[in-house]
């Protein structure tokens, strides 16, 4: 029997928190599991694993957020609206225990720059998820975040090609 249902974190200021998430979201479906990945704050096609989601069986993707960029010291009202409407949405994708294993990608950032309210979100993490895998991704996760979960990976920045003038690379960064 399928033990589900813990919490992980994946943060830190380091490359690969969405792609450790999709790296377990491509096991889980190699084992048969349904994994649904909520993208906050992205909207875009431009990213590989939103091309590949409509070809692979078992792997839904919603992107919740809007294609411009959050400006995280002052966000724009459209903003916060996409978030508490993408966590609506997420809240019933994972309370339906319709998928194994739900992502919130990019979930720690609209935490942490007031998309979201801490509190809430956290509380239902804690004791909302049933069976439900849930894994939150993204940079400065909050610490109430941190102490609520079961796993808690941090990616830390040793040397990134950003630094040396490479731009995101297609099939590599998105």
């Amino acid at each position: 029997m399928k033990e589900l249902g813990l919490l992980q974190v994946y943060t830190g200021d380091g490359k690969g928190k969405t792609t450790a998430s999709l790296g377990l979201a491509f096991r889980a479906i190699g084992h048969g599991l349904k994994v649904c990945m909520i993208q906050f704050m992205k909207n875009s096609d431009i990213y590989g694993e939103v091309r590949l989601a409509g070809k692979m069986p078992g792997l839904t993707i919603l992107p919740v957020g809007r294609h411009d960029f959050v400006n995280l010291k002052n966000p724009e009202e459209v903003d916060i609206r996409l978030a508490h409407d993408g966590w609506e949405q997420a809240k019933r994708i994972i309370s339906s225990q319709e998928y194994d294993i739900v992502i919130l990608d990019e979930i720690n950032v609209a935490l942490s720059c007031g998309l979201l309210p801490v509190e809430p979100v956290v509380e239902f993490l804690r004791t909302g998820r049933g069976h439900t895998e849930v894994v939150a991704t993204g940079c400065w996760a909050p610490s109430a975040l941190i102490d609520a979960a079961d796993l808690v990976t941090e990616m830390k920045n040793i040397r990134h090609p950003y630094s040396k003038g490479i731009d995101s690379r297609e099939g590599i960064d998105h």
